[in-house]
């Protein structure tokens, strides 16, 4: 007697607070449904190992072949994508998986940026500043956009030891030098460690 088989559930996106950035979709490669993917997963090839990959709107994807291009470029075929034109409809779309999927850091200075997000920010005397609410990289290394207490504009940190003193993620305590502070519309001060 043949066995039924259960219907494969399909993959769920993680909610927004789990969501974690690990590729962007870039252009198609060729015609037959390939793609240029920017991997920001520390080895790119192991893209695919963290789980179901989803696109912003809930779609899941996933990879089927996929070989280095340059860097951290990787040409990929996704499992139903056929052709270019629906290679093309998903450029420039981020790719997130589920933070519970990432392996444990090892070493202490070691985190997620993901783990960041929301964590109270205060100065060395205690006094609440804010709370980090995304962290950007424009190049010149990573800075702290952060959220302050009473409101307003959002301030720029630079992301060094010298202006972050006091990282523990595992107690959730950022301690950083006000000196260092920027509003959004002036650049941070030089802050090299």
């Amino acid at each position: 007697m043949p066995q039924s088989r259960k219907p494969k559930t399909p993959p769920v996106m993680p909610p927004p607070e789990r969501r974690i950035v690990v590729a962007t979709i870039g252009a198609p490669h060729g015609v037959r449904g390939e793609a240029r993917v920017k991997s920001f997963t520390a080895d790119p090839l192991s893209l695919g190992d963290y789980g179901p990959l989803f696109l912003p709107d809930g779609r899941a994807l996933e990879i089927v072949d996929g070989r280095p291009l340059k860097d951290d470029m990787l040409v990929v075929r996704f499992r139903g994508l056929a052709d270019r034109d629906a290679v093309k409809a998903l450029t420039g779309q981020n790719l997130v998986i589920d933070r519970d999927n990432l392996p444990d850091t090892d070493e202490e200075d070691e985190f997620y940026h993901a783990d960041l997000i929301g964590l109270p920010v205060t100065d060395g005397e205690g006094n609440a500043i804010g709370s980090i609410l995304e962290i950007h990289n424009h190049g010149a290394g990573d800075l702290l956009v952060i959220r302050p207490v009473a409101g307003g504009a959002t301030l720029l940190l630079p992301f060094t030891k010298v202006a972050v003193p006091v990282l523990d993620v595992p107690n959730g305590r950022v301690v950083i030098d006000p000196a260092f502070l920027a509003g959004p519309e002036k650049p941070p001060a030089d802050a090299e460690g």
